[in-house]
């Protein structure tokens, strides 16, 4: 069993950040010396209960389940073997942060897709070799170095179409002179064999965020993790964010399969009731 992406510190500073708020803003409005927040949000000191029912509501996060993560009481379930079948996973790391990407395939024709480059083109371009694949395009969730690096590596070994959403080809720009980067448009199907994958726009993380469904399983990149959410990049991004979860991954059906950028697998289900970013009365304040 993997451990969550992000503490309860974790979770605190992406909410206040969201907000626009100070650790000063917080801890006043909260009535906790200031000195504690910083330990919380450095997960240098655990929560007390009360601290956790105060700090919630100020910041529009489901108190319960972040007391659950708070005090370690919550996990994702195990991913079923099926997925496995269809999709491999790759682990790289910047500066030993794990970071994961993906390859789609059809077991009949071979066919794949890449859902990032996982900071590590030479274990994707191992892994294409050793499962006999035919790569026929590089799915980019968003434009992050740790997502993104190495692409013009797989396409010089393995020409093909690389899709990024639009607002953020900036953040690649050193990448067009030499490969095709094409805009991944929200709705977009393409086929990988038998299997069809849809683009959805989810804006928040960052300006052009992506993920990438096949229906039973979505590529959530960095926009949900398991019980969080990656930082919204800008902050400005928060509440458009939250929306993208909940207008966009939230209706998939709940047994869908959520692969993140970064930590474990887990449902729309169990965000629906364990995220506390997203979780019930949170997110009815979105």
């Amino acid at each position: 069993m993997s451990l969550l992406e992000d503490e309860f510190g974790d979770i605190i500073k992406k909410a206040r950040q969201g907000h626009g708020m100070t650790c000063d803003d917080v801890a006043k409005k909260a009535s906790i010396p200031v000195a504690s927040l910083q330990k919380i949000e450095g997960c240098m000191q655990t929560p007390t209960l009360h601290e956790i029912q105060t700090i919630a509501p100020l910041l529009s996060l489901d108190p319960s389940p972040l007391e659950k993560i708070g005090r370690n009481q919550w996990h994702p379930r195990e991913i079923p073997s099926w997925v496995g079948k269809n999709v491999a996973t790759i682990l790289g790391n910047i500066n030993g942060y794990e970071v994961k990407g993906y390859l789609l395939h059809d077991t009949t024709t071979r066919d794949a897709i890449m859902i990032d480059t996982a900071y590590s083109p030479e274990k994707m371009l191992q892994h294409i070799s050793a499962l006999d694949l035919n790569l026929k395009a590089v799915c980019l969730t968003h434009g992050h170095h740790d997502h993104a690096h190495g692409i013009d590596k797989i396409v010089m070994a393995h020409p093909t179409t690389v899709y990024l959403g639009q607002g953020d080809m900036s953040m690649v720009k050193e990448y067009p002179l030499h490969i095709p980067i094409n805009p991944a448009l929200d709705g977009h199907t393409i086929d990988i064999g038998s299997i069809k994958l849809h683009f959805i726009a989810t804006p928040g993380h960052t300006p052009g965020g992506i993920c990438y469904s096949t229906g039973p399983v979505c590529f959530v990149g960095d926009t949900l993790f398991a019980g969080s959410i990656g930082r919204s990049c800008p902050s400005t991004l928060y509440s458009t964010h939250l929306q993208s979860i909940k207008s966009q991954i939230f209706y998939l059906d709940n047994s869908t399969i959520l692969l993140p950028g970064h930590g474990p697998a887990t449902t729309v289900g169990e965000e629906k009731a364990h995220n506390p970013f997203v979780a019930n009365q949170a997110l009815q304040q979105c």
